[in-house]
């Protein structure tokens, strides 16, 4: 896939989304992302080296990666060092000695740094930003150019390789397996891999002073990284996270990733956050008393939509959020909560009393993160899962997340997937074209009687 328009200059400074229009860039995609950050947590003085092997999908006379607010000192292309860069308005503008070919790997190196800080947006600060003690990474949508050089687009999704180096009370997590940990002073780096491709907006760096808890090895490797204070309440709010791991794999398919981290920042989060196979929570969301339980479902779930499965584009993003919404009344009806049907029910007149001005299928920037998005793309699902039934829907849930295994998908690829298991496939694209392409809200499809998931 290209990003961006051919015509003009090779390499043009955005992939063409129209939500994150000055996020992206075109001419080249990546293949692969090493970073080495030396963090100093007391004075958030970032020092990074990034090697990135990306493949030119035209001749490039020059390219752009996304850099916001950190200083780029040195460039090198396939080792020999570039003397024509140049940094504005949130990009690293690069001009080769020679012209990159068509089809031809190349390797660009960049050291840089700064203080790093979260980047304004319509959707508040995102990025990495500084706790009390440690750091968070947020970067959905368009975050992650505050710590490393990237081509910030959830299409263009690539391996990587984070090494973190840090002060030694501290515990650093970043995505994937963790390769090594080297204690030298008062400093320890950790290493960790990710073979999975990922989209630069799931790539995190986490850091805090936290205990680490084992909680599972079946079906799933799963740990937690808890403030000490925490430990009790963690254990209590997050007790029933095994079986939400076990219910999903079987209605959604194995889990995607090697493992799956849960942190529990010391600070509050307005919402948690979802990384690639890994979930942050606020100490607020832990409070002894489930009070989250729903939020905790809806972020593992993401692990398969959203994660593995990762929108092309931005006006996708039912397809993440859709989906972990109606994991959570899933979760709800097999654990003894209010079933799926009167999750519907009391969801569709919460809607009906609001206003009927979003479009699910291109919600634009203003509204994607909008609760009517999450509620409307659940219902959806619902409306499909009355239309095939139990077998066939959830057979169709696990074609998809096999199907697409870690790959960019689109609501087309959805509406082609689920129609290949319908009987009455006309009635099926009536249902896609009310419930994705109308403003209005559609009726609310009959109930079935009640199921066993």
């Amino acid at each position: 896939m290209v990003f961006g328009s051919t015509t003009g200059h090779p390499g043009a400074s955005s992939a063409g989304d129209p939500y994150v229009p000055s996020h992206g860039n075109g001419g080249y995609h990546v293949e692969s992302y090493e970073l080495e950050l030396d963090y100093r947590v007391n004075s958030n003085r970032l020092a990074g080296k990034a090697s990135i092997t990306a493949v030119a999908e035209q001749a490039l006379t020059r390219f752009a990666l996304d850099l916001s607010g950190l200083r780029a000192t040195k460039v090198t292309i396939n080792g020999r060092r570039v003397s024509r860069f140049t940094q504005r308005s949130g990009k690293l503008h690069i001009t080769p000695a020679n012209t990159l070919a068509d089809g031809s790997e190349f390797i660009v190196d960049i050291q840089y740094a700064g203080n790093p800080k979260p980047e304004d947006s319509p959707w508040g600060g995102l990025g990495w930003d500084e706790l009390t003690e440690g750091v968070i990474v947020a970067s959905q949508p368009s975050g992650a150019a505050t710590w490393f050089p990237c081509n910030d687009h959830p299409g263009d999704k690539a391996h990587y390789r984070i090494t973190i180096t840090t002060d030694s009370p501290y515990h650093a997590l970043a995505n994937g397996r963790l390769v090594s940990r080297r204690v030298k002073a008062s400093r320890t780096t950790w290493v960790y891999d990710q073979a999975a491709p990922m989209a630069t907006y799931l790539a995190t760096v986490q850091i805090g002073r936290y205990d680490v808890l084992d909680l599972a090895t079946t079906p799933v490797t799963t740990r937690a990284l808890v403030p000490p204070g925490e430990l009790r309440e963690f254990k209590h709010d997050f007790g029933r996270q095994q079986d939400m791991v076990k219910l999903f794999c079987r209605l959604f398919g194995s889990y995607p990733f090697g493992n799956y981290t849960v942190v529990v920042t010391d600070d509050d989060l307005e919402i948690p956050l979802e990384a690639q196979g890994i979930s942050v929570f606020g100490s607020n969301h832990v409070d002894g008393k489930r009070t989250s339980e729903r939020l905790v479902a809806h972020e593992l779930a993401h692990q398969w939509f959203g994660n593995s499965l990762t929108p092309s584009a931005w006006k996708d993003i039912w397809l993440n959020e859709g989906f972990a919404c109606y994991a959570e009344w899933l979760w709800s009806e097999e654990s003894g909560g209010l079933s799926a049907d009167q999750q519907v029910s009391k969801a569709y007149t919460r809607l009906r009393g609001l206003p009927q001005d979003l479009l699910l299928s291109d919600p634009g920037p203003e509204l994607m993160f909008d609760d009517r998005l999450y509620k409307r793309g659940a219902i959806t699902l619902h409306a499909i899962r009355l239309h095939l039934g139990d077998d066939a829907f959830f057979d169709m849930l696990r074609t998809w997340t096999k199907t697409y295994r870690h790959a960019s998908v689109t609501t087309a690829d959805f509406v082609a997937q689920a129609t290949q298991f319908s009987a009455d496939q006309d009635a099926l694209r009536e249902i896609f074209a009310t419930w994705l392409g109308s403003y209005e809200l559609p009726l609310l499809p009959r109930s079935a009687r009640k199921r066993r998931t």
